[in-house]
């Protein structure tokens, strides 16, 4: 019910317009999404939003845009394990390798851009980022040397390296499968246009290293000196490469400004294909030792089984499943002059209902505030104490409880049709990446695993009607609240399964005793919620998606921690020796945050 917070001051619940429904069905479920952009409830998740500044630097969107390759490649078990510091030195040394054969194509591809460059002060910035790769062949070859080994000799470029070469040098060559080739080159605008295609194939790369290197700048012990790859962390962490990467998307900018529609197309088509490549040759380094990253991979599935439990309302979604119900409801009522004191199950008027949410919500509210001030110790845990939490959270859950009865009792959630809810489903923008996650795991036949959803949702059937596409809403196990119906016409009643709390992790705990017999068994729960925060803390591991605060503040007070999941994994990997058992355990006080599902599928799964 945590909708009920803030539906009142909702511009959107305000303007919800009255309807006259005789046959309680939606005409805005019946419209095409074109329509569902323009409606009222567009802004509610039912329908994806488009939109993102269309003006400004074409490398700065680009980067933005595709922001999830990033994730991939970062959680890399070569990446992972080079931050810790114990990846094999044989690895880096492959790695080394490999870059030598790509950084060498990428200098013939500036070489090719620089000679289609039709501007002086063009030519000289590309002379200038030459140079820069010049240089780094050169650290590289002193990593070599400190290490005894030839690069040119010692590797031949592997199939990854390969793709990424050819693909650099077709385009400087104007050479550009994503689009028409440029053709015969015979004026000087079609030769900028190569330089530009070119461009959009390495300014990726450029800024991708200098992302990583900050990001593992940023979990380097500044007093330590023991670290293997400082070195190579600290160079692509340094101002000078950033100042390359930015010089480098500046003269993208500068070479796309006078580019069709068609041709920045292209030009966004080279930047996402290059940014998958680099995924490509992170994975395909050869990771011999032990890993903690992807975690489907770390152990044997033969072995193991894993369990993935997940939250819906704000975890799986991105509004509260209960204002999607509310607005059905609304939105289907009858005017007061065209109800039927004859029919069986008798519906307040749109009017008469928009008032009860608003006195609902804003009782909701302000008990919900009392409850958690109330339960929020007075000084924070020096420890971690579950059994405390447990206790605060006892009272949260009889709160909840009653503003469950207290719904049922105002009568709001009667006479909503069936198939209105299935349609509302169908429609329902879930966060993404999400879904793909899910199907891949269902899919994955050669992983031993299953899907939970445990919900405070009201109504399971808007649940499976979200996940209906890719056939999930057959393969997820589905844990929530029903409605109660007539003739596929809700009776106002819920059957009450999981509310609280209390009920999530009883669930959970109950799914965990099944699959005792399994000898080796992993859980991950992934939640947002105070709701959530006792399954997060019971599972091996629990991922916070989102950033509550309410969430984090009373964690905090019960000494749990918040820990960001990629420096966790680094950690985890410092510490992960040849055992065969999980590092992993439930109870253990520490929780994993991300901002998005990307990192959840690159920890669980890797790349796509």
């Amino acid at each position: 019910m945590r909708f009920l917070k803030s539906i009142s001051s909702s511009p959107l619940f305000k303007s919800i317009p009255s309807f006259s429904s005789s046959s309680n069905q939606l005409s805005f479920f019946r419209s095409s999404s074109s329509n569902l952009k323009s409606s009222s409830l567009s802004s509610m998740g039912v329908v994806a939003v488009s939109g993102g500044d269309e003006q400004g630097s074409i490398a700065r969107r680009f980067w933005i845009k595709f922001k999830k390759e990033t994730v991939f490649s970062l959680y890399t078990p070569f990446v992972v394990s080079l931050a810790s510091g114990n990846l094999e030195l044989d690895t880096f040394r492959h790695y080394i390798a490999q870059d030598v054969h790509f950084l060498k194509a990428f200098a013939q591809a500036y070489e090719l851009a620089e000679d289609c460059a039709d501007d002086d002060d063009d030519k000289l910035s590309i002379r200038d980022m030459r140079k820069s790769v010049i240089d780094e062949l050169k650290m590289h070859a002193s990593f070599a040397q400190e290490w005894g080994f030839d690069p040119a000799k010692d590797t031949s470029a592997n199939s990854a390296t390969v793709k990424y070469t050819e693909f650099l040098l077709a385009t400087a060559s104007g050479k550009v499968e994503e689009g028409k080739g440029v053709g015969k080159i015979a004026t000087p605008f079609e030769k900028t246009k190569v330089a530009a295609y070119a461009l959009g194939a390495m300014t990726p790369c450029m800024r991708l290293y200098a992302f990583l290197g900050k990001e593992l700048m940023g979990l380097l012990d500044p007093a330590e000196d023991s670290h293997l790859y400082k070195k190579w962390i600290v160079n692509y962490a340094s101002e000078s490469f950033e100042a390359s990467a930015l010089q480098t998307e500046d003269l993208l900018d500068k070479l796309s400004v006078s580019l069709t529609g068609e041709e920045l197309e292209v030009i966004e088509k080279l930047y996402h294909r290059a940014m998958k490549l680099e995924i490509n040759f992170f994975s395909a380094q050869p990771i011999t030792q032990r890993i903690v990253v992807p975690l489907s991979r770390a152990f044997d599935p033969t072995g193991y089984h894993l369990s993935i439990f997940s939250d819906f309302d704000l975890t799986c979604t991105v509004v509260d499943s209960s204002a999607i119900l509310a607005e059905i409801a609304i939105l289907t009522a009858p005017k007061t002059d065209q109800n039927d004191p004859e029919k069986s199950l008798v519906r307040m008027s749109s009017a008469d209902l928009r008032n009860t949410w608003g006195l609902l919500s804003t009782q909701y509210t302000e008990e919900y505030e009392q409850c958690i001030e109330s339960i929020l110790p007075s000084e924070k845990a020096g420890e971690f104490n579950y059994e405390g939490l447990c206790k605060a959270l006892e009272q949260l859950s009889d709160f909840e409880k009653r503003a469950n009865s207290r719904v049922v009792e105002s009568g709001v959630l009667k006479g909503i049709n069936r198939e209105d809810i299935r349609r509302a489903g169908e429609r329902l923008k879930l966060q993404d990446g999400c879904t793909g996650f899910f199907q891949k795991i269902i899919k994955n036949e050669e992983l031993n695993a299953d899907v939970h959803i445990l919900s405070y949702c009201w109504c399971g059937d808007l649940i499976r009607s979200a996940f209906s596409s890719g056939e999930l809403n057959v393969s997820l196990d589905i844990h929530a609240n029903e409605f109660a119906y007539e003739a596929s016409i809700s009776t106002g009643e819920i059957v009450k399964k999981v509310e609280s709390p209390l009920d999530k992790v009883k669930v959970f705990k109950e799914i965990r005793e099944k699959q005792n017999d399994k000898a080796n068994h992993l859980s991950v729960y992934i939640g947002d919620s105070m709701g959530d925060l006792l399954c997060l803390l019971e599972a091996d591991v629990g991922i916070v998606v989102g950033s509550s605060e309410s969430l984090r503040r009373l964690g905090s007070q019960f000494g749990v921690s918040f820990v960001p999941l990629f420096s966790g994994l680094v950690k985890k990997q410092k510490e992960f020796g040849g055992s065969e058992s999980s590092n992993w355990k439930g109870l253990s006080g520490t929780l994993y945050t991300v901002s998005s599902w990307a990192e959840i599928h690159a920890f669980v799964l890797g790349p796509p």
